[in-house]
């Protein structure tokens, strides 16, 4: 069985990354890239799927773990009866090919630890062949393309399928393992340095996080959620997956189990603003890079997510061979909410442009004519019936969100023309984006509820209406707005976080039941600042960072009966809410302003 999603902190090289868990057992990696086939997929299945686990022989008798500071370098302390034992594991950065690396070192007495290995490939279903390295330090595991070669210090053996080994470690000792991977047509690449490989990394992380320096007291959770999204950057694409895994549920035992290795349109303004307030602006123009080349192409075939490269057939289909995640079934390779329909992803992508040139990034001529592209098929479906910003199976529906998001789309064409001199038909769009503002004001609001609702003249509540005075389409003291978000505070809200719908209310093609969805909790905070509800929003805040695990990670939704985060994790979406609210407060609510407001 699986350790608990919070059990687990992420390592990386920004290609890819693995999920170390507490107990020392990396039980989830995907190589060589992050929407690669697992090689570790014991996660989502038994062991024999796959993992590597190094721990003391006899149970612990306390770990504590932490990551280096400013880095992305785990730390793992075995305490034992007799000993105390240190366990890094990083992934290199800037190495010939993508590797893990685990050092094991003696801190006090003696330890005896145990070494297991168990390789797989296709998400645990190919078995590789196994052969010992020429100069005997190790193994070769291939299967058609791809081969992993682990070295080791100790003599290796093998039981069971498994590859294993004991060895004592006393204090001063160090024994460093290396995992790698490289196409299997190659001649097996040699041994490398691995304390100038931690050095380097470690160098590459520090430096890296000291180009953020604001935040006051909160620097720290910022800096870390900072790094878990670069954690999450594919480098060679500019990409960002939305998380590391597929099919972590968002109940444990449930079915909405979704693969969210790919890139979301939906992501682009948060990301574009967090990366530019932070002062990464080197990332934040491989992100608009990446996104601009992403929907180049016919308007009328935009998706909602892509791959990290780009990649469009993202075809979803179901393993019958994982168990899954705690048995929540089915486990889903692949989003076949690529193809739907979500208005609201022409707002934020609009958005995120827009805020780009806001930013100062240089004006991509190329990009304004995609966008003029994408705003003239926009005309013709804003106000048809779409799967919405939740990517519900259960059918289209005018929601109310979706609207507002094409609103933001003319909005912010239209402040591209005022602000930056770009060519466009400007009364044409002025009128559009009023059009839109009278109709959701007259079908998306319930007067006897005072309230935004979900669909048009509908009556039930959606958190994705926090979004309103946050993308500026009322003012936050706006009465309709405080009505929107009292409604939400009454309706939506358990143990004082915030669900994203009612499942069991809403026709969304799928069981009902799940944790409450972390980003809508900041959302809200965001409005409380915005109301100048400074406590209120300090409280709520301080309880979602609460949420983190002990090395300061958040996944996507949160269990509040079993007090358990569910859902893929880390989760971006999550990471970019908590560093944007975490800005708001520092900033009086300066941040979520300047997305609205016009460019000095």
């Amino acid at each position: 069985m699986a350790s608990r999603i919070e059990d687990y902190a992420i390592i990386g090289d920004c290609q890819t990354s693995a999920l170390v868990a507490r107990n020392g057992s990396i039980d989830w990696l995907c190589w060589p890239r992050f929407d690669s086939s697992a090689c570790f997929a014991s996660l989502l299945g038994e062991k024999q799927n796959g993992y590597w686990k190094i721990a003391p022989l006899d149970e612990p008798t306390h770990i504590t773990r932490q990551y280096r500071e400013s880095t992305l370098i785990l730390e793992t302390q075995f305490e034992t009866e007799t000993g105390a034992v240190l366990v890094i594991d990083f992934m290199p950065m800037g190495a010939a090919s993508t590797s893990i690396t685990r050092l094991v070192i003696g801190k006090r007495g003696r330890a005896t630890m145990n070494c297991e290995l168990v390789v797989r490939f296709d998400y645990g279903n190919a078995v590789p062949w196994v052969t010992r390295l020429s100069d005997g330090d190790g193994i070769s595991a291939i299967v058609g393309p791809d081969m992993v070669v682990f070295r080791s210090p100790v003599p290796l053996s093998g039981k069971d399928l498994t590859t294993q080994c004991q060895f004592d470690v006393e204090e001063g000792q160090c024994f460093a393992f290396a995992l790698s991977y490289q196409q299997s047509h190659l001649p097996v690449a040699g041994p490398f340095d691995i304390k100038s490989a931690l050095e380097n990394t470690e160098a590459f992380w520090r430096d890296w996080s000291s180009r953020f320096s604001d935040g006051d007291e909160l620097h720290g959770v910022i800096e870390r959620s900072l790094i878990t999204l670069k954690a999450l950057t594919y480098a060679p694409t500019g990409g960002v997956v939305a998380a590391v895994t597929t099919s972590l549920p968002e109940q444990l035992g449930g079915t909405r189990n979704w693969d969210y290795r790919y890139c979301w349109l939906r992501d682009a303004t948060l990301t574009l603003m967090t990366l530019m307030n932070a002062g990464y602006y080197e990332e934040a123009e491989a992100w608009r890079r990446w996104l601009v080349r992403a929907v180049a192409g016919s308007p009328e075939q935009v998706q909602i997510m892509y791959g990290i490269g780009g990649e469009r057939r993202l075809e979803e289909c179901e393993i019958s061979w994982l168990a899954g995640y705690e048995n929540a079934k089915p486990v889903r390779i692949g989003n076949a909410a690529s193809n739907q329909m979500q208005i609201d992803v022409y707002g934020e992508l609009m958005d995120a442009l827009h805020q780009a040139r806001k930013g100062a990034l240089e004006i991509d001529e190329a990009a304004w004519s995609i966008q003029c592209a994408l705003l003239k098929h926009l005309e013709t479906i804003w106000n048809t019936p779409d799967e919405g910003i939740w990517e519900v199976r259960g059918g289209r529906q005018h929601f109310s969100h979706s609207k507002i998001m094409a609103w933001v789309a003319f909005d912010r064409a239209v402040k591209s023309v005022e602000e930056y001199g770009l060519e466009g038909p400007l009364q044409h769009w002025r009128e559009l984006r009023d059009e839109i503002h009278r109709d959701v004001c007259k079908r998306g609001f319930n007067s006897a509820m005072n309230s935004f609702v979900q669909v048009y003249d509908g009556d039930t509540l959606d958190a994705s209406l926090l979004q309103i005075a946050l993308v500026g389409f009322l003012p936050a003291d706006d009465s309709r707005v405080i009505g929107t978000v009292a409604a939400i505070e009454r309706d939506l809200m358990v143990d004082g976080l915030v669900r994203r719908y009612h499942t069991h209310e809403v026709e969304d093609g799928l069981p009902p039941g799940e944790g409450v969805f972390l980003a809508c909790s900041f959302w809200l905070a965001d409005n409380y600042i915005l109301q100048e509800r400074y406590g209120e929003a300090r409280t709520l805040f301080d309880r979602l960072v609460k949420l983190s695990n002990d090395v300061g990670l958040l996944s996507e939704e949160y269990e509040p009966v079993s007090g358990r985060l569910v859902g893929n994790f880390p989760q971006a979406f999550s990471h970019l809410a908590l560093i944007h609210t975490a800005m708001n407060l520092a900033t009086k609510g300066r941040i979520a302003k300047n997305r609205c407001e016009k460019a000095a």
